[in-house]
């Protein structure tokens, strides 16, 4: 049920909107793919895809959220250091319901950053220093939700499935370029017809496929937005966290690169929607007079006392990544 915040129309509206741009482009990634295994192998090319990408599903292990955890460095937070992180995770996750709240692990990082990994019954979210240390609770709850409503939506797995379409049509691209070198000789000393056609879709089938997969990348941020912002009720915490963040992000990356002219990045060539356009979206859900039924729920979080435990590693500066 939309809580009464929202205006329940656009949002049913932006809902479809996203479901169907995802189905139309895991679709046309698929078919895609299809044709280049038909152009290049013939309908023995097709069955053999499909066998492969049957047998690439089941075998792909389903990766531990823990083990993915600590390959980012992440440490467990229990309830005992942080109750009030997981009264805002507990409430969060009975309103998406979820049968298992996911856990929470630390990052000791400057940067703004979270990220969900698992599936909606095993399932860990990521926070960093940063993030505790800038944002509101209100906002943090908002940025929690995002994470949880891609956990929800099974995101992961999504994504997944797109960059398996992505590896092979890569894998085929590139096997069927071979072909072509191998069969150069027979091409420029003997009367054969050349299928350019062919050849043009060999070279920029993984181009395709990949901003392809950059598109779905966004509509699933969109879609995650939206339904944060029906686990909340709160649009205008979502709309200050993502402005707080690409603001403060933005000054601290400016302070370690070399001080130029900054040229935005294509939206096409992005994994995350533009901020502003995010906003947009957001602020069409809003409605005057709307109660405040979840920041009442949570009342006033205090997390302070995680960020003082003696336990908690502080940001530091590294070498070798971001990471700090």
């Amino acid at each position: 049920m939309v809580p009464t915040t929202l205006d329940a129309a656009e949002w049913h509206y932006g809902a479809w909107r996203n479901h169907l741009q995802t189905l139309l482009l895991l679709s046309s990634m698929a078919a895609f793919l299809a044709l280049l295994g038909w152009l290049v192998w013939g309908r023995e090319g097709i069955v053999l895809l499909v066998v492969f990408g049957l047998m690439a599903m089941v075998i792909t292990p389903r990766w531990s959220p823990w083990l993915m955890m600590r390959l980012y460095g992440a440490a467990a937070i229990s309830p005992h250091q942080a109750p009030a992180l997981y009264q805002m995770v507990e409430v969060l996750a009975r309103r998406a319901h979820l049968k298992s709240a996911p856990v929470l692990f630390y990052i000791p990082s400057q940067l703004l950053n979270a990220f969900a990994v698992g599936h909606p019954h095993r399932s860990a979210i990521a926070i960093t220093d940063g993030l505790l240390r800038q944002l509101t609770h209100r906002e943090l709850a908002a940025v929690l939700a995002h994470e949880m409503s891609h956990v929800k939506s099974r995101d992961l797995r999504v994504m997944g499935l797109a960059d398996l379409i992505s590896r092979f049509t890569h894998a085929l691209s590139l096997a069927g370029q071979l072909l072509l070198l191998i069969n150069l000789p027979m091409i420029f000393f003997s009367e054969v017809n050349i299928n350019w056609f062919l050849i043009a879709l060999l070279i920029f089938a993984p181009t395709f496929s990949g901003l392809a997969q950059l598109a779905l990348s966004r509509t699933r941020e969109y879609d995650a937005d939206l339904n944060a912002v029906r686990l909340t009720g709160d649009p205008e915490a979502l709309v200050s966290a993502l402005r707080k963040m690409e603001q403060i992000q933005g000054r601290w990356l400016e302070q370690i690169m070399v001080r130029r002219q900054k040229v935005p990045d294509p939206s096409i060539l992005r994994t995350h929607p533009a901020t502003e356009d995010r906003v947009e979206r957001l602020m069409r859900l809003k409605l005057e007079n709307g109660d405040r039924q979840f920041t009442g729920e949570l009342g006033h979080m205090d997390y302070g006392s995680f960020l003082k435990h003696r336990d908690v590693p502080r940001p530091r500066r590294r070498i070798h990544g971001l990471w700090f």
